[in-house]
């Protein structure tokens, strides 16, 4: 059976597992609302669409949507199998309950954002000389392109925009899960600021 939640990243931190020092992501979820369920003969595909976390102010058209659930924050999809459907309905909440310590998850989430960077940071250039008759030539990115012919070529790594990508993470092991503080421990980092959301998906 396909597990899934939505989380918000609180932070890192380590424990001390069979003479280890694990380091592990926490995340918080008090659980998730089912939405909308979506199917192949209705939408094209079959899915199950979710809400979490709570806003002050939303629109009159998804006030509608959500009736009876409240203002949800965060609105995903989660693809399922046609046999799956029927194991859920609107209004269903999921919470941490369905997952189990030691079960391998993918993990989606968004990277930082670094705003516009060079190419030192953005792609690990090492810059050119110091000495030698250089100037003011230490982080730049050298050569662009050769004579011919005559342009810039698609995919030449430059500078720019940095981060806030999504990010896919899978085999991450689920370390611990205390219910009654409604956190997830994984294990190592994972993609994205505090405070921002994470996909949590078990098949």
């Amino acid at each position: 059976m396909t597990k899934f939640i939505l989380a918000k990243k609180i932070g890192m931190t380590q424990i001390y597992q069979n003479d280890r020092i694990v380091p592990i992501t926490v995340l918080e979820s008090d659980g998730i609302f089912v939405t909308q369920i979506k199917t192949k003969e209705k939408d094209g595909y079959n899915a199950i669409q979710v809400g979490f976390g709570k806003k002050n102010k939303i629109s009159k058209a998804l006030k509608n949507h959500l009736k009876g659930l409240g203002n949800l924050a965060w609105l995903k999809e989660f693809k399922i199998d046609e046999s799956e459907i029927n194991n859920f309905k609107v209004g269903d909440k999921i919470d941490l309950s369905i997952f189990q310590e030691g079960e391998k998850a993918k993990i989606v989430g968004t990277t930082k954002s670094k705003g516009f960077q060079g190419v030192v940071k953005r792609h690990g250039f090492h810059g050119g000389p110091k000495t030698h008759g250089q100037k003011d030539r230490l982080r730049a990115p050298g050569s662009i392109g050769p004579t011919f012919p005559q342009r810039v070529l698609k995919g030449r790594k430059m500078a720019g925009r940095m981060g806030g990508d999504r990010m896919t993470l899978k085999n991450v092991k689920i370390i611990k899960i205390i219910p009654e503080k409604k956190l997830i421990c994984l294990k190592g980092a994972i993609p994205g600021k505090r405070g921002d959301l994470v996909e949590i998906l078990v098949k």
